[in-house]
């Protein structure tokens, strides 16, 4: 497994009224992020806060190229951005226990904080379609040039792990600097994770190695 100290790029926030940042995804020009009662898109060029969705944001989000969908406790939410209306709801598949959420390959992948656990779930039905075992509190996940991530975040340790869809093996991992954790992660399609902080209520830009590509996903 290789391993890399994190490169922070940028850190945005704090931000008004956010106590702390959960689930993240990307539209591809503004940063989602959940902060318990609602969704905001952050520009990241400017790191400002554009606008906010008053919905339920307790865990992971994820966008699949038209919709916004968020884990609220027991529930998935499928969300228009547009309107910020909630178009439908599916069952969360750990019941309360999800963490990280991210769209490929037309399903969603959940993680499951203290399960360790990964699960690819059918978007309309909530149907648990295959699981990936981890060894580690997952929190974030993502798919980036046919790679899977996820994040960790134990105590004061916190990292970032590319891992083997098939097997849940690591094969690489960016290690986060002591007292920054990790509570959402995205990849931009480009060479940046946008990850959650947590309590601190930031959102983190760190650089994604070179040549961490993998086969299969997004």
């Amino acid at each position: 497994m290789k391993t890399t100290a994190a490169e922070i790029l940028r850190e945005y926030g704090p931000f008004s009224g956010v106590d702390a940042v959960h689930g993240v995804t990307f539209d591809g020009q503004h940063v989602w992020f959940a902060s318990g009662d609602r969704l905001n898109a952050l520009d990241p060029a400017g790191g400002q806060v554009a606008r906010s969705i008053d919905v339920p944001a307790h865990a992971g989000t994820a966008f699949d190229g038209r919709h916004l969908f968020q884990i609220a406790e027991d529930r998935i939410l499928k969300i228009d951005p547009e309107s910020g209306q909630v178009l439908a709801s599916i069952p969360a598949p750990g019941q309360g226990g999800d963490s990280g959420m991210a769209w490929a390959e037309g399903s969603l992948w959940v993680g499951q904080h203290r399960g360790r656990k990964i699960h690819q779930v059918d978007p309309e039905t909530g149907t648990i379609l295959r699981t990936i075992e981890s060894d580690r509190v997952v929190t974030g996940v993502t798919w980036v040039d046919g790679a899977l991530w996820h994040g960790t975040w134990e105590g004061e340790d916190s990292d970032v792990r590319r891992i083997d869809p098939e097997t849940g093996a690591v094969l690489a991992a960016i290690e986060m600097p002591a007292g920054m954790g990790v509570s959402g992660l995205e990849a931009d399609g480009g060479d940046r994770f946008f990850c959650g902080g947590g309590k601190s209520g930031r959102v983190r830009a760190i650089r994604r190695p070179a040549g961490s590509s993998g086969t299969g996903g997004r």
